[in-house]
């Protein structure tokens, strides 16, 4: 079975989207960190002018959800007084990076990012969900997350850019990185690629120079855990959802000095040291951080069913991974996963290490049956 198709674009700044409880506007942090002060401004902006609540998302950005139409303006006035907008409308959009948290300043890492920054309206126009993963904090991090350019290390531990989707890349250097990717971006648009949409699908059917196919990178490590780490604490968040209220008062008993945020449902709190709280996860074994749901009905006008309650409800007793979809587009997660739970006209499908919109092996369930079956599925 084939995906349903979802919305052609991401959600900004400066274009928002429409959900079931309002405007959802994302900001995009530089190098996916914010200072304290940004911190407690942004969630004074998600009180005031949303519904208190920030979504934590998959490409390590952050989403005030619940902004009333007319209140767009206003919200975009705070972030600008923020310095969270700090780019040309026209580049926001196209600023996708994904970097995971450990970086240091001058490193390789925020080299590569704050050139890609600075050069972002040298790219070739590209579809509106390609991105950017530089992962050179020693073996790659980011291997399964959205990225159609990929900055990683091979097995001596050099600079290599890989088209996604392809098993080897090109060698390059931290003063090459930038002008290969967009020798490789150019390439994608020459040859077509925007009618496939992504990297991945557009490598599957055409070929990659022979000099962009050399090096294989070094093999995958497995994603950070809620802890103490070398640069301040992480903490999990259940489905990627936060209350602004919360975290503002997480940031004051902690005393963090900044905020870095991830692609894995975990923020970074630099300088601070894992704190006692039953809001956010400190347990690397809690099993909500391998239960993935999306915001459900009535916040997704595609969905007939409340996600994040049940999901709640069964991560302690359905076999993990477990995914529970709104609706078969699996927005939260669309990639196989042992357990999907799909909506399907106010009841759910069962899916078995499968995609959202795979065929179920059961269908017709309700939150009480799946409950009452729980030992059986």
């Amino acid at each position: 079975m084939s995906r349903p198709d979802a919305k052609g674009w991401c959600p900004g700044a400066y274009k928002p989207m429409m959900s079931g409880d309002g405007l959802v506007v994302r900001v995009r942090p530089l190098m996916a960190r914010l200072t304290q002060d940004q911190v407690l401004g942004l969630c004074e902006t998600a009180d005031r002018f949303g519904s208190g609540l920030i979504d934590l998302t998959s490409r390590a950005n952050l989403q005030i959800r619940g902004v009333k139409e007319e209140d767009h303006e206003a919200v975009l006035a705070e972030l600008y007084k923020l310095d969270l907008l700090p780019d040309d409308p026209a580049l926001e959009s196209r600023r996708n990076i994904l970097i995971p948290p450990m970086w240091h300043k001058d490193d390789d890492t925020h080299r590569v990012a704050s050139e890609l920054v600075a050069r972002l309206g040298e790219l070739p126009e590209l579809p509106p969900k390609m991105g950017y993963a530089i992962d050179l904090q020693g073996e790659p991090q980011l291997s399964d997350k959205s990225a159609d350019f990929r900055f990683e290390r091979d097995a001596n531990g050099g600079l290599i850019l890989r088209a996604d989707g392809a098993s080897r890349g090109r060698v390059v250097t931290v003063d090459t990185a930038i002008d290969a990717l967009l020798e490789m971006a150019h390439w994608f648009v020459d040859t077509d690629g925007p009618t496939r949409r992504r990297m991945a699908a557009h490598v599957a059917l055409t070929p990659l120079p022979a000099d962009w196919q050399a090096v294989p990178p070094t093999a995958s490590q497995k994603p950070p855990a809620p802890g103490d780490t070398e640069m301040g604490a992480l903490f999990g968040v259940a489905f990627g959802q936060i209350e602004a209220a919360q975290l503002a008062n997480l940031i004051a008993v902690t005393k963090a000095e900044a905020m870095r945020v991830t692609p894995w449902r975990l923020f970074l709190l630099e300088g601070a040291d894992i704190a006692e709280t039953n809001v956010f996860i400190t347990d690397p074994r809690d099993p909500l951080l391998q239960v993935d749901a999306c915001p459900g009905a009535p916040f997704c006008d595609s969905s007939t069913v409340e996600t994040r309650k049940l999901a709640r409800q069964l991560a302690n007793h359905l076999p993990t991974p477990l995914h529970v979809s709104g609706c078969a587009k699996g927005c939260a997660l669309p990639r196989p996963c042992a357990t999907t739970l799909v909506g399907n006209d106010g009841a759910f499908d069962l899916v078995e290490n499968g995609r959202p919109w795979d065929a179920p092996v059961k269908t017709g369930l309700t939150p009480s049956t799946l409950l009452e079956a729980r030992g059986e599925l």
